[in-house]
């Protein structure tokens, strides 16, 4: 058991981040159901984008990226594929992540933003999603509890 999260913590410091900004970075051995990531999260989509699959995740600390990464290292973030879901946290209203999404490209296939209900989400969340493609969903589930779940997907 400790090993796995021994492994994690190096593949997070081999991509140049801290813990403070990325909580888990994961590749999937094979191509998951959107569905499948969500139901993980326990997340309610709001919108769905262009692809309806992730090869992987992760899982970012929301103020902490947008005010400590550029562009280049906001990249990396994405690991070894942009066909992955990019869970941003501790989101109030969704107005941070949504923006650095339309400076950001390529985007990722979907977006969840975790900590904010369906109904608190900026009003223009939904539009900014669809107009960049991504599948845009809200969790409010522990964060603890779906990290957990994630790592079982992978």
């Amino acid at each position: 058991r400790g090993g796995r999260h021994i492994r994690q913590y190096g593949r997070v410091l081999s991509a140049g981040f801290d813990n403070e900004i990325v909580h888990d970075l994961r590749e999937y051995p094979a191509t998951l159901p959107l569905h499948d990531f969500y139901d993980a999260l326990d997340a309610t989509e709001i919108t769905s984008g262009k692809r309806d699959y992730v090869n992987g995740h992760t899982v970012i600390n929301s103020i902490q990226t947008i005010t400590r990464l550029s562009n280049e290292e906001f990249y990396r973030l994405y690991g070894q594929s942009t066909d992955r879901g990019l869970v941003f946290t501790g989101v109030t209203g969704g107005e941070g992540p949504l923006v650095a999404m339309r400076v950001v490209t390529p985007t990722p296939n979907a977006v969840v933003l975790h900590g904010i209900e369906a109904d608190d989400l900026w009003e223009h969340a939904a539009a900014l999603a669809e107009v960049d493609g991504f599948s845009l969903a809200t969790s409010t589930r522990d964060l603890d509890d779906a990290l957990a779940d994630l790592r079982e997907l992978a």
